[in-house]
């Protein structure tokens, strides 16, 4: 990796991937560039957004040396029927490989049949910093649990795991939202309950040497520290390799987040187009580790600690 800022959340559609979504009739579809999904309001989509050296050249405005792109779950892809989820996730993995080198990628897997061979595959390359999961499909311990193979691929290949919004689900007696509706309520409660869930599940005793970083500052689930050990739970130590990126978040939440978990597992995470890579934080000192140090912590390779054998023995 360079040494620059490291971006590990930012999203840019290919010109296949854009045009298996044109060609799509039924959801997530787009018609010109507005996008159809399941329940969200359909969305205006920026071209200009999604071109590749518009994007590099907005990144080195921002100091962004390096840029992690992730496929949009809340589009729901990965939890298409099996043929549809791989033909466009596999599509999106082609063009991403091609990029520049300015980007790297998370891998995405469908979420019926996983096939963690080639899961297996894509982390072997260096293009492809981790695995990217929906939130909505690790929203239980159980949850966790049914990932499991997912889990320890990653473990192995010593790459991280991204926990990212996932689709929302259909709800027709809801009525008309804005559209900034789910983005702030639906996806932060995703994201709580997936962090809440790899707590429950103990996933650490089982995957002693995964690292995972929860989008959008895990939901703010960290701050609900307080609550949860009023209402029963047990006192938790911060654990220096489950991290969150600061997407669409600013000083005061981030705040929040760095006084539940300190500075050390805070990441640079834009969310680039939607948002904008956190330029200042607490001081030059937290700046370099927020936008530096410790995205490069996340992405270096880890060291399996015996997770696997663990997790092999529960399951």
């Amino acid at each position: 990796m360079p040494q620059e800022s490291i971006d590990v959340h930012q999203h840019l559609w290919t010109g296949e991937f854009v045009e298996m979504l044109r060609a799509r009739t039924q959801v997530p579809y787009l018609r010109g560039w507005t996008l159809h999904t399941a329940a969200e309001p359909p969305y205006e989509v920026d071209p200009e957004a999604h071109d590749v050296q518009r994007r590099i050249a907005a990144d080195r405005e921002s100091e962004v040396g390096t840029a992690c792109l992730s496929l949009s779950s809340p589009l729901g892809i990965e939890t298409l029927p099996r043929p549809q989820a791989s033909l466009l996730i596999d599509a999106w993995h082609r063009e991403v490989s091609a990029l520049p080198e300015h980007f790297r990628a998370w891998v995405s897997v469908p979420s019926t049949e996983p096939d963690v061979g080639a899961v297996h595959a894509l982390l072997a390359d260096d293009r492809y910093v981790g695995l990217q999961l929906p939130a909505t499909e690790l929203a239980s311990p159980a949850a966790w649990e049914r990932n499991g193979a997912l889990l320890l691929a990653a473990e192995v290949a010593g790459k991280p795991v991204f926990v990212h919004p996932g689709p929302v689900e259909r709800a027709p007696l809801r009525g008309e939202v804005p559209g900034w509706w789910d983005p702030v309520v639906a996806y932060t409660a995703q994201m709580a309950a997936a962090w809440w869930g790899w707590h429950a599940f103990d996933a650490r005793a089982l995957f002693g040497g995964l690292k995972v970083v929860f989008a959008a500052g895990a939901g703010l689930a960290p701050v609900h520290h307080e609550r949860y050990v009023a209402r029963g739970g047990t006192s938790l130590p911060v654990d220096p390799d489950v991290f969150v990126d600061t997407s669409c978040y600013g000083p005061r939440a981030l705040d929040a987040l760095v006084r539940m978990l300190g500075i050390d597992t805070v990441v640079l995470g834009s969310d680039r187009p939607y948002g904008e890579p956190l330029a200042q934080f607490l001081g030059d000192a937290a700046t370099h580790a927020v936008r530096v140090a410790n995205p490069r912590r996340l992405l270096e390779p880890a060291a399996v600690r015996g997770g696997d054998v663990a997790w092999a023995q529960a399951s």
